[in-house]
């Protein structure tokens, strides 16, 4: 009886215990509200309020206000892009009205669009959008270029499935026009475009752009962009604009970051983890590195295939159709992103050489391999009385065929390979300043066609058929691939308080080549979904371009600022071009508002991609006379 009084007893006490802790862990707790304005009390929509040292937060709505539980005696942490970040003891006071001011981004220092001394962003004679990194890994995506849609609103890039090798890359546009006419700059150096010449029906196309998405965001500081045309200060491929990535420099904090994800329908997981870290080496230098591993999976959306259209398309018995479509709705298509895995790699880093003079150097190289589909070769399309043999190739579980046949469909396999890296000296000589530098750069990709065949009725000496009942079901259609070497000179001085000048030169030369595919790939009607790129339209192929430049900065006086640039440039292949830009800039209202114009003169020359690429398409009216 005693045992059970204890018992009893215990039980008790334990529950008045627990009571009294969650009344006191409740009390702890307390409602916070209130509203972010900015210096002229206007509310400040989708502001971070955040309890600091947790993850409890909200955002402000359209007028500003917001609402939070916290903790008694809590901090929290009012930011909001462009307005300096606050910290707020919370006391007893609940309904709270916090200030932010026009934080320091405003007069961050702009070094894109320019070739005078940099100026701050309210300051500079041209727009320039500038987003950190912190605002880029808000955004959740798992890619740069998927990333800086979310926050630039003239950039714009898209998703393509079932479009063959640009399923590699995605393209992008800045102003709606091409990947190829936007200039590509790391650390103010060219970055080297991808060997891709979009050829599919999807934006970009006929154009080629640098693999952006292949730039690691943790490696990334900030973005500059310059969203007006700048062939007069960088050449032809900056006519639409200019999108400067400035990596990190920063060698005390290191990051790690895990990245996961999944679409609403269950697919398309994404995992990634990321290390970002730096270190001295001497008392002079610096390094700072990034490793990205990632890997996404499919997100299928097929759809559903109308019958009646189906058998019209292919002339097939359209109660053959609907049998197949009552087990496969979707005709068997994957109209998916594709399957991804990258690899990237990156390291930034100076050293001092002397108090004047900067040895800088930056590398990366990207990895990256794609797994998609091309269109499912149906049994009313590719049909087993026109190809006997694909009842042995492709054996399925359709009663109305020979093994089952029941269509197959292809697959498109690319790897893509992607460097590149600068180095460089700035120096400052009797108030000069001189900054020479090498960048190199290079883009691989290649590609493999599997489960197909080749359909062609070639026939050797022996009189057999080579391909058809004999056809491989795996093919290397081959690739292209693209390199540069750049080699850039630039000199500047500021020679009075309203007086700058800049000058400087720039030697590229290029190499693109399209890689040949094996026989099989290209051979005849070559491999079904994808040929390889036959022997007459592949080479090797290659030029150089020498440009040279002048710009002026005059401040008429604090509010009043004219720029000036001219630019004469000589294309091996292409023929010369000297063009010229004009901009201002006028401040006024204690420089609460700033006006700027700008008018330019442009030209457009095509890459080695567009010049040379070259395509053969095999169309057979009668495939019935290949059996």
């Amino acid at each position: 009886m005693q045992n059970l009084t204890n018992t009893y007893f215990m039980k008790k006490l334990f529950t008045l215990f627990s009571a009294i802790l969650f009344c006191s862990v409740s009390f702890a707790q307390m409602q916070i509200s209130g509203t972010v304005v900015d210096a002229n009390n206007e509310g400040l929509p989708g502001a971070n309020v955040v309890e600091k040292g947790t993850t409890n937060g909200t955002n402000t709505d359209f007028d500003g206000k917001f609402s939070l539980t916290v903790q008694d005696n809590a901090t929290i942490i009012v930011s909001f892009s462009g307005f300096e970040t606050q910290e707020i003891k919370i006391t007893d006071q609940n309904v709270l009205t916090v200030v932010l001011q026009e934080g320091l981004q405003l007069d961050e220092v702009v070094v894109t669009g320019s070739r005078t001394p940099a100026r701050s962003n309210t300051s500079s004679p041209l727009p320039v959008d500038i987003v950190g990194v912190k605002e880029l890994q808000a955004t959740g995506q798992a890619t740069f270029d998927k990333a800086l849609q979310y926050k630039i609103p003239s950039f714009n890039t898209v998703q393509t499935p079932v479009n063959d090798a640009t399923s590699l890359l995605d393209p992008y546009e800045i102003r709606n026009m091409g990947p190829s006419r936007t200039l590509i700059l790391i650390n103010g150096k060219r970055k080297n475009l991808s060997a891709l010449l979009y050829t599919q029906t999807s934006p970009g196309r006929g154009e080629t752009g640098a693999d952006i998405s292949g730039i690691p965001t943790d490696a990334i500081k900030s973005i500059q962009i310059l969203r007006d045309g700048a062939s007069a200060q960088y050449g032809s491929d900056a006519i639409a604009g200019v999108m400067n990535i400035i990596l990190k420099d920063d060698y005390k904090n290191g990051s790690a970051t895990f990245r996961s994800g999944i679409t609403g329908e269950g697919d398309g997981e994404m995992l990634g983890v990321s290390l970002n870290n730096g270190s001295r080496f001497g008392d002079r230098g610096f390094i700072n590195y990034t490793i990205d591993f990632s890997k996404t999976q499919m997100a299928n959306r097929p759809g559903t295939v109308d019958a009646e259209g189906e058998a019209g398309d292919f002339g097939a018995d359209l109660a053959d159709v609907q049998e197949f479509l009552s087990r496969k709705p979707d005709a068997g298509n994957i109209n998916a992103s594709p399957e991804t895995t990258a690899a990237k790699f990156l390291i930034n880093g100076s050293y001092d050489i002397s108090e004047t003079s900067d040895l800088y150097f930056n590398a990366a190289y990207v990895y990256k391999m794609v797994n998609s589909f091309a269109n499912y070769r149906t049994p009313y399309w590719r049909t087993v009385e026109d190809f006997p043999y694909l009842a042995d190739f492709f054996p399925g579980n359709n009663p109305n065929n020979p093994r089952g046949y029941d269509g197959y469909l292809p697959t498109f396999e690319g790897l893509l390979g992607d460097y590149n890296a600068t180095l460089g000296i700035k120096s400052t000589i009797n108030e000069w300043n001189i900054d020479g530098s090498v960048t190199v750069g290079g883009n691989k990709q290649t590609y493999t066609v599997s489960n197909s065949h080749n359909r062609s009725t070639i026939l050797d000496e022996n009189g057999e058929n080579i391909y058809r009942e004999n056809s491989p079901i795996v093919f290397k259609p081959g690739g292209t691939a693209f390199s540069h070497i750049v080699g850039n000179i630039d000199i500047s001085r500021i020679l009075s308080d309203q007086v700058s000048i800049a000058f400087g030169s720039e030697f590229r030369a290029e190499n693109f080549e399209v890689l040949e595919g094996d026989l099989a790939s290209y051979d005849g009607i070559g491999a079904d979904s994808f040929a390889g790129n036959r022997p007459e339209n592949s080479g090797e192929f290659s030029r150089y371009n020498l440009g040279g430049y002048f710009s002026l900065d005059w401040d008429i006086n604090e509010d009043f600022l004219i720029n000036g640039t001219i630019r004469a440039e000589n294309y091996s292949d292409f023929g010369s071009t000297f063009v010229w830009k004009a901009s201002s800039r006028y401040k006024f209202a204690q420089d609460k508002y700033t006006l700027r114009a700008s008018v330019s003169t442009g030209f457009r020359a095509p890459t080695l991609h567009q010049i040379y690429t070259q395509k053969n398409n095999i169309v057979l009216l009668q495939e019935k006379e290949y059996k």
